[in-house]
């Protein structure tokens, strides 16, 4: 057993638990301030139980959002102290502004929402709203801007062995945190709104609490089909941007091998490292050359002209990025239809486009994952790209039997914890708005 392989198993397998919420907290607190703001404009009743309803949820979605990234915090001192002793000084400061000037005005200002609304003036309820949702959004940034330095490490010097801050602007905004940035915010409304149209349709189909349902799913779907939309521009500027800064990684997202004049966009293709070719390769001609620079000519560098040693495992990178793509497209077909319902005011009516809704709901959270994977697993085998390999970052004095244990362990903790959350969360909607609001004291 491998202790640096074992250790990369046991930080994916709790970042990719702990990143099933984060999306989720953003998107809810979206949704919550955007009916908060018509409940404040209109002062009608059913926006506020609305809100009372998805506050609960956003509460328990956060409260084990939190939890699982406690865990996060503590492993890079654990099974990755090299890391934090070589570029600890500067990865560990935007860490901690998220949780000093973020996770806290976040945390205190769902209590508001959760006990304030009788309490606390509707100005002051809408600001809390306002102050949940920037909170949120901040926190994102502050851990982006982490990754994204990563990813792109800029305003920095090696000085005897340690990464020493020399420009705190140049390494917060580095070359890939606008990019980054823009894409998950909109992955994150993206996946909340599919979240509460997919509760709302459990509703309608069910013909229960449809007075409640029914403006859930319009404002969700609104937003659904704008991000859907907004999610191919921000991933082709991240693409563009990876391109540019990573161009081994976006090799390995396209299984191109040899760099070529006019590359073709990959469709399908089954990557071999061993063989170092893709098999049963279909692409769309010079498309990818068209979406990097602009020219159906220009040269796309292949896996080949980069050190064996520098590249990262291609098929998972390759499968996880396509299957990103693949149900980002899913969305925007289901965002067509959803336009045509809407414009015919059939939505409602139309109960299979519903019940699609409802099946689909969950994907998003499927298209985070494999998206974060590809971007990931696709800066291997650098912890720090071309600054420290994954190899050297780990610990040296963790015996790969103490890391195995805890996998096993990580891995019953969250099944239980994923078990309980999913419990809770179909108890509160069994229960319903009405049921939950008036159990709730308000």
């Amino acid at each position: 057993m491998d202790a640096v392989f074992l250790s990369r198993i046991q930080f994916g397998l709790a970042a990719g638990f702990h990143f099933i919420f984060p999306p989720l907290t953003l998107g809810l607190t979206v949704i919550i301030l955007y009916i908060e703001t018509i409940y404040y404009r209109k002062r009608l009743n059913l926006y506020r139980d609305i809100n009372k309803f998805l506050v609960k949820i956003l509460a328990l979605v956060f409260s084990v959002g939190v939890a699982t990234g406690i865990v996060l915090e503590f492993s890079f001192g654990t099974n990755w102290s090299n890391y934090s002793r070589i570029v600890g000084d500067i990865f560990g400061a935007p860490l901690a502004a998220e949780g000093v000037f973020a996770f806290f005005l976040e945390s205190v200002f769902i209590g508001v929402l959760l006990y304030g609304r009788d309490r606390v003036s509707p100005g002051t309820y809408w600001l809390s709203a306002l102050l949940v949702c920037f909170g949120s959004h901040l926190s994102g940034l502050w851990i982006i801007i982490a990754n994204s330095w990563m990813q792109t490490p800029a305003g920095f010097q090696i000085v005897e062995g340690r990464a020493v801050l020399i420009d705190f602007i140049e390494a917060a905004i580095n070359h890939s945190t606008l990019e980054r940035y823009i894409h998950t915010v909109i992955a994150s409304w993206l996946t909340g709104s599919m979240f509460t149209a997919g509760i709302s349709s459990w509703y309608i189909l069910k013909n229960r609490e449809t007075q409640f349902a029914k403006p859930i799913l319009k404002i969700s779907l609104i937003l659904f089909i704008a991000t859907s939309f907004l999610q191919f521009g921000t991933g082709h500027m991240h693409a563009v941007q990876v391109g540019r800064t990573q161009p081994v990684k976006m090799a390995a997202f396209e299984g191109l091998w040899e760099s070529k004049n006019g590359a073709p966009l990959s469709v399908f293709g089954i990557p071999s490292q061993k063989d170092g070719k893709t098999y049963f390769e279909f692409g769309i001609p010079k498309l990818l050359s068209i979406m990097l620079t602009g020219d159906p000519n220009s040269k796309v560098k292949g896996l080949n002209e980069f050190p064996k040693d520098t590249h990262p495992p291609v098929f998972i990178t390759f499968t996880t990025y396509h299957i990103m793509i693949a149900l980002g497209s899913l969305f925007a077909f289901i965002s067509f239809i959803g336009i045509y319902l809407i414009r015919k005011r059939r939505l409602f009516e139309t109960k299979w486009f519903i019940k699609l809704l409802l099946i689909t709901s969950p994907l998003p959270l499927v298209a985070n994952e494999v998206g974060w994977m590809a971007a990931e697993i696709g800066r291997q085998p650098w912890a720090v790209y071309n600054v420290l390999k994954t190899a050297n970052a780990a610990s040296v004095v963790v015996p790969a039997w103490q890391i195995l244990a805890t996998i096993i362990m990580f891995t019953l903790l969250y099944s239980v914890l994923l078990l309980f959350f999913i419990r809770f969360l179909i108890m509160m909607i069994n229960k319903g708005p009405k049921e939950l609001i008036k159990n709730s004291g308000y």
